[in-house]
């Protein structure tokens, strides 16, 4: 069944350039699962959850993952930790669409 969310949210999103769209694909009492798609050009600014560990699982194209001061292309089938308290943040350099997941946990505010 979460195969099907996934499958589901994906047909859904179509960013066109610059643009970022997402779905909340789980929402728990301490986790956040979230679908991104950017168009090429897009990004999502540098941020950080103090208390929440987040991972980013690519799953299509290639997305360029910042950290702090540095960035990285990470290709699909990717998965990139950022410690809790960590700046991050992504943008597509690519001329596809992009797509990743983002796993936060705890979720804020949980506990």
């Amino acid at each position: 069944m979460a195969l099907d969310l996934l499958a589901d949210a994906l047909d859904d999103l179509d960013p066109g350039d610059g643009a970022v769209e997402t779905a909340e694909l789980v929402v728990a009492d301490d986790v956040l699962v979230k679908l991104f798609a950017l168009g090429p050009g897009a990004e999502l600014d540098p941020h950080e959850h103090a208390d929440s560990t987040n991972v980013f699982h690519v799953l299509d194209g290639e997305v360029t993952v910042v950290r702090d001061d540095e960035a990285e292309a990470v290709a699909a089938p990717g998965v990139v930790l950022h410690e809790r308290g960590g700046v991050h943040g992504a943008r597509n350099e690519t001329d596809e669409v992009v797509a990743f997941t983002a796993s936060l946990c705890p979720l804020p505010g949980s506990g």
